[in-house]
């Protein structure tokens, strides 16, 4: 419930961000369910899924502005290269994090 919670408070506050005025609310929303229904059994395929959705410019990287939910929270841990953007592959260590 906490994690639903916290999900659409994250939505709102994204929301409301006048940076991000043109972002695909269907897209936005898709992320927030994926990331509220975030469990120890979430696959890589679905981690490969939130990664679509949360990568608004296509640039095959997560920025913090692009990040949300747990992904937002953890964003400093999963950035295991620090170059401000995670990867496939360091978003894959999230799954990680929820075992």
């Amino acid at each position: 419930m906490k994690k639903t919670i916290l999900s659409l408070t994250v939505v709102a506050v994204f929301f409301s961000c006048n940076s991000v005025k043109d972002v695909n609310t269907s897209t936005l929303s898709q992320a927030a369910t994926l990331l509220s229904s975030l469990s120890s059994n979430l696959s890589v395929q679905q981690i490969t899924t939130l990664f679509s959705l949360l990568d608004t410019n296509n640039d095959e990287v997560i920025s913090l502005t692009e990040a949300i939910g747990s992904v937002s929270e953890n964003f400093n841990v999963l950035d295991t290269d620090s170059n401000s953007s995670l990867n496939l592959t360091e978003l894959t260590g999230l799954l990680s994090l929820l075992k």
